[in-house]
């Protein structure tokens, strides 16, 4: 039987971050949820959910320093929580461009940062990307935020990878091509993804799980399109 992984999510109010709390409860993880409504994640049992704003450093501090005295060690970090507006780039204002990099970028770092205490050295840092941060890949109008700061999450895996390559954490990141979620068709209305969130969501769960077993800082595209 495979051994049981205390696994922190983010962005669990719905969506793949949802499903993945899901099914990782129902394998018998310890899971610990996060989300700014944790309203939903009270029907799961089995999952210790916690209403935190990724970005906010006082928030996180909190949560964390919460986690620490009940002496809570990570085996996985999934940062699943992200921000999408489709918008023409005269029309996205100085305040939504930070807003997205605030959640898709800057609350991500801080997670990682303030939580790598708290981290099995063995342990996994999953972050979640899109196929539109990817260099090279299909690029659509109306995305420069949220694209930009995917990629800017790409990177920020590669170089923690790197940094902590000879003590541990491992740091991936899968970067997703269209999944039909809430957030994707408040963006884009009456487009239809091929792929399921819950069918997502167990991809990267079982990911996270063994991924880091053969990868270390890479980028994986989940996509069925190309490029």
């Amino acid at each position: 039987m495979r051994n049981k992984k205390t696994i922190l999510i983010t962005g669990t109010s719905k969506g793949i971050g949802f499903e993945m709390v899901k099914i990782a409860a129902s394998q018998g993880h310890k899971v610990i949820a996060i989300s700014r409504d944790i309203t939903r994640l009270k029907s799961v049992i089995g999952v210790d959910s916690y209403s935190v704003d990724i970005t906010n450093d006082i928030f996180i501090e909190s949560f964390i320093k919460k986690l620490s005295q009940k002496q809570v060690k990570l085996d996985i970090l999934i940062n699943n929580a992200g921000s999408l507006v489709n918008q023409s780039f005269e029309e996205t204002s100085s305040e939504t461009f930070k807003y997205i990099y605030s959640v898709n970028v800057f609350g991500v770092a801080s997670l990682i940062r303030l939580s790598l205490p708290i981290i099995n050295k063995n342990g996994h840092v999953l972050n979640i990307s899109s196929m539109g941060g990817v260099q090279g890949s299909s690029k659509f109008a109306g995305l420069s935020a949220y694209s930009s700061s995917k990629g800017a999450l790409i990177t920020l895996t590669e170089l923690l990878a790197e940094e902590y390559n000879k003590t541990g954490p491992s740091f991936n990141v899968l970067a997703l091509g269209s999944v039909q979620t809430e957030m994707l068709d408040k963006a884009f209305p009456g487009y239809r993804a091929s792929v399921s969130a819950k069918k997502m969501a167990s991809y990267i769960l079982e990911f996270s799980i063994s991924g880091h077993k053969l990868y270390n800082g890479k980028l994986l595209p989940i996509s069925l399109s190309t490029p």
